[in-house]
């Protein structure tokens, strides 16, 4: 992915040290979901921390790029929301990083992924080092869009806003493959994730996700007859929620020891009493923090299978258009999709899906959502 105009032109008088009109030290890049915020972002701050001598920017073969390309440089902090919301405590951590020099680049760089998830108590927080910025400081957002919904308005209006539009199969592709994955198998992944470039390359490169795609796209074939649909669906939120549960519970483990060794848990002698009690808290604090992680993260994987899922009957309807497919590795089962359903039932399958997915967000159980879900569908193909 090419560095946008504005933003190339931006990185350019940074590194001529021109204080123009160019450069300024609050953007907002949004776009569609898939579109490529978060990569166009992290591809600025490499620009802005490039130290190659080349003509272009950036170049990508210097210590700087890749460090922040890999997120690792020592002036770059990426902010990658893991719970459902950006607390103004986590901002307000963020916030003092910045206010720091930069230790090695010429600046120092914050990215601040889904800022949508702001609260606004944290985007208010924020509002006020956006306005009064530290020196060599630059603050990017990634949003959706600069609708009031997404964003806090004042925040909006003291940025500079980059528009990214949604890019071809063939850009996406094209940027999976950069990470070393076969272009056939880059090319299935830009489809079948309907042109979105980071759930291309997780889907191009990770085999759970490869795994339980094929799993929610067969389901296709089990939901009008008998139990085995019921019986599918139990089986396979329970491995999601075992593999969550897995990897949150290893990351939480990891963060207490740190907790404890860094507040000195487990000493002995006068005093330590109270510092027991203030440590129980502040590891209390840590639990409750994964516990939210862990419900995000199974919230978007199980809405990733259900988009996946709407993605088949999408295609059951471009089969009866002689369009092309997003799902093009299971062309039969929307082929069969398109044989035994009306143009409005599928449609009302789509709808049924849809709902499954809102009903989760209002708390309703995965399980329940998905059972009722079957249920409309078989109603709806009588």
């Amino acid at each position: 992915m090419q560095l946008s105009p504005d933003l190339l032109n931006a990185a350019t008088a940074a590194r001529a040290g021109d204080h123009g009109s160019a450069m300024t030290h609050a953007w907002l890049i949004t776009g569609p979901p898939g579109s490529g915020r978060s990569t166009m972002a992290r591809r600025f701050a490499a620009a802005l921390l490039c130290t190659g001598s080349g003509g272009s920017l950036p170049c990508g073969q210097c210590e700087g790029c890749r460090q922040a390309l890999l997120g690792t440089h020592p002036d770059l902090t990426v902010v990658h929301p893991t719970e459902l919301s950006i607390s103004v405590e986590d901002m307000r951590a963020v916030i003092r990083g910045a206010s720091h020099a930069p230790t090695v680049g010429r600046f120092r760089v914050v990215i601040i992924e889904d800022a949508d998830r702001l609260t606004p108590a944290a985007g208010n927080s924020l509002l006020k080092t956006v306005e009064e910025p530290p020196e060599r400081t630059v603050i990017i957002l990634c949003a959706p869009s600069t609708d009031p919904e997404d964003m806090l308005q004042t925040l909006v209006s003291r940025c500079r806003h980059v528009y990214i539009p949604t890019p071809s199969f063939d850009e996406v592709a094209a940027t999976v493959e950069a990470s070393g994955v076969p272009h056939e198998q880059a090319m299935l992944a830009a489809h079948a994730t309907a042109g979105h470039i980071g759930r291309a390359r997780h889907l191009a490169t990770d085999t759970t996700t490869q795994r339980r795609r094929a799993r929610v796209l067969h389901l296709a074939e089990l939901l009008f007859s008998g139990s085995e649909a019921y019986l599918e669906v139990t089986d396979l939120l329970s491995d999601v929620e075992s593999d969550v549960k897995a990897r949150i519970k290893e990351l939480l483990d990891a963060e207490l020891e740190r907790t404890r060794l860094t507040l000195g848990a487990g000493g002995s002698g006068r005093g330590t009493g109270g510092v027991m009690r203030g440590t129980a808290d502040i590891l209390k604090k840590v639990e409750q923090k994964y516990k939210k992680q862990q419900t995000r993260e199974l919230r978007d994987t199980i809405d990733q299978l259900l988009m996946d899922f709407i993605a088949l009957f999408r295609d059951g309807l471009a089969t009866k258009a002689s369009a092309p497919l997003l799902h093009t590795d299971f062309a039969g089962d929307s082929a069969d999709l398109a044989q035994r359903l009306s143009d409005s039932q599928l449609l009302a399958c789509i709808d049924a899906i849809g709902r499954a997915r809102e009903r989760i967000t209002k708390n309703v159980t995965p399980r329940t959502a998905l059972f009722a879900m079957i249920g409309e569908i078989r109603l709806i193909s009588r």
